[in-house]
């Protein structure tokens, strides 16, 4: 079979394939740099790249915030001239500072996640620039369809993430208990019927990217063939040589078995899922000691009582601290065995797709 392009907004793909945005520098240069010469969307992520330490104040994480993803763009820049994104959580306390840093830097697709972009299109007015919520939900699709009435302006794709992916989910602990009943295809269907009469109504028509879960080339084959435009993986990603997460982050990852697998509540307020380790035993016994954080990343965080900072932990992961860390993943990874580049995961999952009878 030809394996279908990808195209968001004015702008086009090799593959449908998305690497999606992990913070806390997870999705940084060298992994997104390495996707985007393999024909495909790499993302930047813009959570966690500034100075996380403790001693400085909300002005300060602020501007160091938006030092770092300035750098960050600059240097993919220096290397490509190709479009790529930049996730940023709605969450965020400088969610619109870093969207405008990124525009304002030439980045040409936004991914919006964590939050319901209500108000996007008034942020980035320029319609070069696509734009891409990420949602969980049929509802959530239609809400943003409304909303973005008044601005004149469709998404350029969405990305639907259903309830097998990694990090923060957009679901409740109920629905995950009854994950069969929120299954990424049956959200996909959903969206499909939604989205139709605005497809109609401004003769064009809005890609669904899906997410979460999407592992092997007859996962793509599967969404391509019931409407998806392309799928977005990060899991995979991860367990590459140019992801630039410490060696023991990956090796988390080859070494994590299905037993492994926690769903916590995060002091966000939402679930996650990730890795057993030595932090989430002690998090677990009452043993982890509060952290002092003087800025408010995230406007939800309830960290005093949660007990923890997630970008803190998360960034003793990526620095090679596990035990210390907090270690986000899609329900798959244990069946990583190896750490791969990206030239060869992509390769093989088109190889996959070539050879699959589903689309």
């Amino acid at each position: 079979m030809e394996i279908p392009r990808l195209k968001i907004g004015r702008w086009e793909f090799l593959r449908p394939l998305v690497q999606g945005g992990m913070g806390v520098r997870v999705s940084g240069c060298p992994l997104v740099l390495a996707v985007l010469q393999e024909g495909c969307l790499g993302t930047l992520t813009s959570m966690g790249l500034g100075d996380l330490s403790h001693g400085m104040s909300n002005d300060d994480f602020i501007r160091t915030s938006r030092e770092a993803l300035l750098r960050e763009i600059r240097m993919l820049q220096e290397h490509t001239n190709k479009p790529f994104a930049v996730n940023v959580m709605g969450a965020l306390s400088n969610a619109k500072d870093l969207v405008a840093t990124a525009v304002g830097a030439g980045v040409k697709i936004i991914v919006y996640g964590a939050g319901i972009p209500r108000n996007l299109p008034s942020i980035v007015e320029d319609p070069d620039v696509a734009l891409v919520p990420i949602i969980s939900s049929a509802r959530l699709a239609r809400i943003i369809l409304n909303q973005w009435k008044r601005y004149s302006r469709m998404p350029d794709a969405f990305i639907i993430e259903g309830p097998l992916a990694g990090g923060h989910l957009g679901f409740s602990f109920e629905q995950l208990a009854h994950s069969s009943d929120f299954s990424l295809v049956k959200i996909l269907r959903e969206i499909l019927e939604i989205i139709q009469p605005f497809e109609q109504l401004n003769g064009r028509k809005i890609p669904l990217i899906t997410a979460g879960g999407i592992y092997t080339g007859d996962d793509i084959s599967l969404m391509l063939s019931l409407g998806a435009s392309g799928v977005q993986m990060g899991t995979r990603f991860v367990a590459t040589t140019e992801c630039p997460v410490s060696d023991e982050f990956k090796q988390a990852y080859v070494n994590a078995r299905l037993e492994d697998l926690h769903i916590i509540k995060t002091p966000v307020g939402m679930p996650g899922r990730v890795l057993a380790n030595d932090f989430l035993r002690r998090l677990q016994d009452g043993v982890i000691p509060k952290p002092n954080c003087p800025f408010h990343c995230i406007l939800s965080c309830e960290r005093d009582a949660s007990g923890f900072c997630v970008a803190e932990r998360l960034d003793n992961s990526y620095r090679g601290d596990v035990d210390n860390g907090l270690i986000f993943c899609g329900a798959n990874v244990h069946r990583i065995d190896r750490i791969m580049s990206v030239h060869e995961l992509i390769s093989g999952l088109m190889e996959e797709v070539k050879a699959s009878t589903l689309v």
